[in-house]
């Protein structure tokens, strides 16, 4: 099943590359619509649109899809019921898939909803209760998001058709209709976890590591930001567009600090993805689309990869996930330990990897944008707090000696993990040039002074730098924020979001709802209503039974009785 998998998206994957490379070209852009039902006048027409993005973007989620799916050959092997998690794999897929190529908000919400759906199965996939609990807290989450795309759907009866693409400029333009635009970024907001709806995303790291692999790369997660590149129109020189960029910007902010506070190896992972997709939906939001796109692409490489090595090594150490208990893997693991180096430095940023190409751009164009002070230090705070946060899981995980127990036996010998996990690690060094190259026709000449146009790379090694002393020098100055337990704790709890959605979107809203169906759906309305009414038709209906089952006579006797007494009642008055 893995092997006929990899092999069936792999090919789909290559021949998906080579068309986007042809629509680059010759600026192509395909609308295929496919008549599902006709009756009289009325028909439902399935619509796809096939563009370079669309097909660039299908091609990438393909791609990591069968690697991941090639990896859990061996990951998953002592799983009895693999064909199942492949089921699913694909099945998660095949979702995004629909949701890429839909110029329609029925069919997105078809995509979108088997995102969730299928996601949910994957989270509570190991049967725990903190699988479960997680489980919960991402499908709830989400529904924020889905009813709000329901919504918009309902609005979108304004216009004559569901195909928004036709209609993005007049949405911009009429402001009854950014109603719509509202909408659509509150449910690109829940998809893509941006403040407050954060706390779901690092909780979703009970799922199996190749589906977080997956999610974190290029489907769930990316399904929002996806969204909102083809809704980019909206926000461009629009209130909404300012509110997205402190929000996303906020929450960049939040997982880069979080990341440094956090000893779990696959919640720094999650937290270092809720920074990326920060990043990507703040330069949305100043209005360059291809910029976040691009990132995007390249960001779903290098996070594969690091996924992809994370669970090798906890593979490797007995499942444990803490840092702490690592040490010195570079000598035990070194192929995985040099895949996981490189997939880091792309995520820092380092010249010439994947991640260089596109996070360079973006910070550079946030040089010479006009935005104000605090979002500037927003970006560049938190490109210092990625680095600083890599840097310090390097330094735990590969340096010095295993805290582990002495037994472990600790080896590269898992060749189909490694065989997938080298794949990507070839993308993720030239995958950012090749993209480059690929979609911007003409290269950005971007003109700054020389202290700006370095700002960037200072900014990275002082994070680098500050991430290693952080993690050897036990400097009182440096470690002073953990003597303080509240602080420490409001910033390694991601500012106290999972306490706060957990009570107020789930446990209290829920609660309330079952008080009011205890006191009216099931209290005073029955009371009042249908139970009092069918108390007392049953009470009338025994009655007229236990008169239907006896006998004339008495029938008789009582009529003669009554009349008896009426009688005697006339004689007395």
């Amino acid at each position: 099943m893995c092997s006929i998998s990899f092999v069936f998206l792999i090919s789909f994957s290559i021949n998906f590359f080579m068309m986007s490379m042809y629509f680059i070209m010759n600026e192509l852009t395909y609308f295929l619509e496919w008549e599902l039902v006709s009756l009289n006048s009325m028909s439902i027409i399935m619509t796809f649109l096939f563009d370079w993005m669309s097909l660039l973007f299908m091609s990438f989620v393909l791609m990591i899809a069968s690697l991941v799916i090639y990896y859990s050959k061996e990951y998953m092997s002592n799983d009895e019921n693999i064909n199942r998690f492949i089921m699913l794999v694909l099945m998660f897929v095949l979702s995004m898939m629909l949701l890429i190529i839909s110029p329609n908000l029925i069919s997105i919400l078809l995509g979108w909803d088997g995102l969730g759906l299928v996601s949910y199965c994957l989270v509570i996939y190991f049967q725990n209760i903190k699988s479960y609990n997680a489980g919960m807290l991402t499908a709830l989450s989400n529904r924020i998001g889905d009813v709000a795309l329901l919504l918009a759907i309902a609005w979108m009866l304004n216009y004559g058709s569901w195909n928004y693409i036709f209609y993005l400029e007049i949405m911009q333009s009429n402001f009854e209709m950014k109603i719509i635009g509202i909408l659509v970024v509150l449910a690109a907001m829940t998809k893509s976890a941006q403040i407050p709806f954060s706390s779901w995303l690092p909780a979703a790291m009970a799922a199996p590591t190749p589906v977080s692999a997956l999610v974190h790369s290029s489907t769930l997660v990316t399904a929002g930001v996806y969204l909102l590149v083809r809704f980019n129109l909206l926000l461009e020189n629009s209130m909404l567009g300012q509110i997205l960029l402190l929000l996303s910007g906020l929450t960049m902010f939040m997982a880069g600090l979080g990341a440094n506070f956090e000893f779990d190896l696959k919640k720094i992972i999650a937290l270092s993805t809720l920074s990326q997709l920060g990043l990507m939906m703040s330069i949305l939001s100043m209005g360059f689309y291809k910029l976040g796109f691009f990132h995007l692409l390249t960001h779903a490489l290098f996070k594969a990869l690091l996924f992809m090595c994370a669970g090798a090594i906890i593979h490797n150490m007995n499942n444990s996930q803490d840092i702490r208990l690592m040490g010195g893997l570079s000598i035990h693991m070194p192929l995985t330990s040099a895949c996981f180096n490189v997939s880091n430095l792309a995520l820092c940023g380092m010249p010439f990897l994947a991640g260089f190409y596109s996070k360079d751009m973006i910070l550079e164009i946030v040089m010479i944008s006009n935005i104000n002070l605090f979002s500037f230090f927003l970006y560049f705070f938190s490109t210092g707090l990625t680095v600083c946060y890599s840097f310090r899981l390097v330094y735990y995980s590969m340096t010095g000696d295993l805290n582990n127990v002495s037994l472990n036996m600790l080896n590269d010998e898992g060749w189909v993990m490694l065989r997938g996990m080298l794949g990507l690690l070839l993308m993720s060094i030239i995958g950012g040039s090749m993209l480059n190259w690929l979609m911007f026709s003409s290269p950005y000449m971007i003109c700054l002074p020389f202290y700006m146009k370095m700002l960037t790379l200072f900014v990275c090694i002082f994070g680098g730098l500050s991430g290693y002393l952080i993690s050897v020098v036990n400097l009182y100055f440096m470690n002073k924020s953990l003597k303080n337990y509240f602080i420490s704790m409001f910033m390694g709890s991601m500012w106290f979001m999972p306490y706060i959605v957990t009570y107020g979107i789930i446990y209290w809203p829920l609660n309330y709802g079952q008080f009011i169906i205890k006191s009216f759906d099931q209290g005073w309305s029955e009371y009042f209503g249908s139970q009092n009414l069918s108390q007392k038709l049953e009470k009338y209906s025994q009655l007229i039974f236990i008169m239907q089952n006896n006998n004339l006579k008495i029938y008789l006797l009582l009529f003669v009785f009554w009349i008896m007494i009426l009688f005697n009642l006339m004689l007395f008055l």
